[in-house]
């Protein structure tokens, strides 16, 4: 549940009072024109944006106190200036990148000492796994999984997103743009793979400008109003989004203030450090 969940800019607000529910499995359509903060409210729901008001739950973690927590939980497709492609690397080169860095950051100590061969079965199982719920065919790609990531089209350049974004069996995805540029033959397709993804229990958040009927709709508008349309219905029995109780989240959020901002600090440090290491065995770093 999101409940008058707000972020201020330094000029204004990006967005204000934005309440929803949504279940397990949910298709959430984030819509409206550019600059109306879409962005900075998938981002805050995914946990890497800090918000400055109201509260919100994520997989029963609450935000902006568990942030750290929720990004574990949650994975990112394509959202320009965050999560994008590198262009100069192949899909098989984006592939291995993620998986080194998702073994490495959310594996278990127990899978450092399998066989080598065992683990790069199983990670190739788990690619396996993430092309196929993302559809993206790689002997249709005109090199394969050698073809760069600069010759693909709008519609695979998504795919591959979220399969990179699936690797790691999030519960929750958030999608930037995402019908910008499509045909409609092309955003009808992109449509339905996210409702496939939905269907099988990850909750999709997915920014656009304009949301299919069946999508939970959160209609964002500018500045000026300084709100969000509000849409609240009745989430299915496993939520996604959920809230404490005012009372309590205060008295919680009092008390933790402190401590969570030196652990937040220490996590960030130690996960730049791992991804420099990460880096550096792929050979990019």
């Amino acid at each position: 549940m999101v409940e008058g969940l707000g972020l201020k800019g330094p000029r204004d607000w990006a967005f204000r009072d934005v309440s929803f529910r949504a279940g397990a499995g949910s298709l959430v359509a984030l819509e409206g024109p550019s600059g109306t903060g879409r962005t900075c409210l998938l981002l805050a729901l995914t946990g890497r944006m800090k918000t400055g008001e109201g509260r919100a739950e994520v997989g029963g973690l609450p935000l902006p106190r568990r942030m750290a927590a929720v990004r574990r939980i949650a994975s990112l497709g394509q959202v320009p200036g965050v999560s994008e492609l590198d262009p100069s690397l192949t899909v098989a080169e984006h592939l291995r990148e993620r998986a080194l860095l998702q073994r490495r950051f959310d594996g278990s100590v127990r899978a450092l000492f399998r066989r080598p061969g065992t683990r790069a079965a199983e990670t190739r199982a788990r690619i396996d796994e993430a092309l196929e719920a993302a559809g993206l065919d790689l002997a249709a790609l005109p090199k394969a999984e050698r073809t760069s990531v600069r010759d693909l089209e709008r519609l695979e350049a998504l795919r591959l997103t979220l399969a990179l974004a699936l690797l790691g069996r999030p519960r929750l995805v958030g999608v930037d743009d995402t019908d910008l540029k499509l045909s409609d033959a092309d955003r009808a397709e992109a449509w339905a793979l996210l409702r496939t993804v939905a269907a099988s229990g990850t909750t999709v958040l997915a920014v656009c400008s304009e949301a299919p009927a069946d999508a939970l709709r959160i209609t964002t508008v500018g500045p000026a109003d300084t709100a969000a349309h509000t849409v609240d219905t009745a989430a299915p029995a496993a939520d996604a989004a959920s809230a404490p109780d005012a009372e309590d989240a205060a008295d919680a959020a009092d008390a933790a203030d402190a401590n969570d901002a030196d652990a937040e600090d220490a996590e960030d440090d130690i996960t730049e450090e791992g991804a420099d290491d990460a880096l550096a065995e792929t050979g990019r770093s």
